[in-house]
């Protein structure tokens, strides 16, 4: 929706609605923190199958116990998205009534898809988890496959509703009343393709560079053992393959902007006015309408936003200010991604590289092993940043619409201020007490593994000794 556009105020020629800021600032909070846990749900079971598959076919224990304690860590994370994820069902109609009053026949059916992808995907998950020494070793192996499947269909859903409000479809308006409504129009527009795979891509970008991350911090205190190595090895390729296709699958994605949303690329690119070529602005900030403090390279911006070395980029001085988005945030926030997006697939490509020449940089011997390992680490939080960065992009520079072209933003808000600063400060303590909880969770998940405890003792019932006494 509109994440951390309650960052600045637009102008606009009638007062904002009094819900307007609060539910700015709530659906910031709850999507930021969500879409994080969003990507573990999307990524997690594919790489828990590669472990399983490898554990399986190639008779390796080590394999196996790895992805039963992966099973377990995303257990805990589907746990609290769940939670997260009921928050957010609830809060679009009741931040965004004017949206869902309006709109709800059209965004229907990809909500629909969504839940039932998200409840099939917890049922095969409670079935990978309860069948450990109870399914065949082939079978349980193919839960998994539902698991991944239904995390590409709760993303294509949840992008097809973003999708739609970049480039709404599949419904007419006819004296003020939404008419003609076609679900499935709506649902696969014009924009969902791409979208839901740059974000598709992008959840394994978060979840491999953070899962790697861990067992690169393990291996910097020490813990060279194999068993680190396959768990930095496994995910860490993942996002290899992510980090490496992103740049291809953002262009494509951002070469659509000219033609159908040109102020949000004219904010990504800082363009004030009309250039023929178009230069690249590397940093800078608009002030009082001029461009300053950025690094202009000649052409670039023509050929990257365009496919040209002429065509222009439209400026911002051709587009209505009450049309225009906050500009400096839509743009540092796109510029973010991209350097940050850029530096994860440098940091792939010198692993790899490395290893397909004979250098094993996970050896403590290496040469720069340790400078790859901290690297590694970094690229968890990097990738969540970057993560959080282009949907400030997208959303941010989307506005003042929150269905593009149709519906402004104030108009879908509502005038319950009071309620819903309480339901802020409510979430706000939900978050963190979830927070809190899943941490103090993994890191005791983590500390008893370590110390050769696989599970934890049975708080009640009888003593196995008991039970076997009274069957004889």
């Amino acid at each position: 929706m509109d994440l951390l556009t309650g960052l600045t105020t637009l102008a606009a020629d009638v007062p904002d609605p009094a819900g307007l800021l609060p539910a700015r600032q709530q659906m910031a909070l709850s999507l930021g923190w969500h879409i994080v846990l969003a990507c573990f749900g999307v990524a997690f079971p594919t790489m828990i199958l590669v472990m399983h598959w490898r554990g399986v076919y190639r008779d390796d224990p080590l394999a196996l116990v790895l992805a039963r304690r992966w099973a377990k860590v995303s257990a805990v994370l589907f746990a609290i998205g769940a939670v997260s994820g009921t928050v957010l069902s609830f809060e679009m109609g009741l931040l965004w009534p004017g949206l869902m009053g309006r709109f709800g026949d059209v965004l229907g059916l990809p909500f629909a898809f969504e839940g039932v992808a998200f409840f099939l995907e917890a049922i095969f998950l409670g079935i990978y988890l309860y069948g450990w020494g109870r399914i065949p070793p082939r079978r349980h192996l193919l839960m998994l496959v539902p698991m991944a499947l239904t995390g590409i269909a709760g993303t294509f859903s949840v992008l097809a509703v973003n999708g739609w409000m970049n480039n709404p479809t599949g419904f007419r308006i006819v004296d003020g009343e939404v008419t003609d409504v076609d679900p499935w129009a709506a649902m696969f527009n014009s924009g969902v393709l791409w979208q839901f795979l740059h974000m598709w891509v992008a959840a394994f970008m978060v979840a491999g560079f953070s899962i790697a991350a861990v067992y690169a911090a393990g291996m910097l205190r020490g813990r060279r053992d194999r068993h680190h190595r396959l768990g930095f090895t496994v995910p860490f390729a993942f996002a290899s393959v992510a980090a490496l296709l992103q740049p291809v699958i953002g262009h494509l994605l951002g070469s659509r902007l000219a033609d159908t949303q040109p102020a949000k690329l004219a904010a990504f690119e800082l363009a004030s006015e009309t250039e023929s070529p178009s230069p690249l602005r590397l940093g800078g900030l608009l002030v009082d309408g001029e461009v300053r403090w950025s690094i202009d390279i000649p052409y670039l911006g023509s050929v990257i936003a365009r496919n040209s070395l002429t065509a222009p980029v439209q400026g911002l001085d051709t587009i209505p200010l009450d049309e225009q988005p906050p500009v400096n945030i839509t743009h540092l926030a796109f510029q973010s991604m991209v350097g940050i997006g850029t530096a994860l697939a440098l940091l792939a490509l010198v692993y790899w590289v490395a290893r397909w020449r004979g250098h094993d940089l996970l050896r403590p011997e290496a040469r720069g092993g340790t400078w790859l390992l901290r690297a590694a680490v970094a690229a968890g939080p990097l990738a969540v940043v970057a993560l959080e960065a282009g949907w400030i992009a997208t959303e941010v520079g989307r506005q003042p619409w929150v269905v593009y072209g149709v519906m402004r933003t104030t108009e879908a808000a509502g005038n319950a201020s009071t309620a819903l600063w309480w339901v802020l400060g409510a979430s706000a303590l939900l978050y963190a007490a979830m927070t809190v909880g899943a941490v103090l969770v993994l890191r005791s998940m983590a500390r008893r593994w370590r110390e050769g405890d696989e599970s934890l003792p049975s708080p009640y019932g009888p003593e196995l000794e008991h039970v076997e006494e009274q069957r004889r």
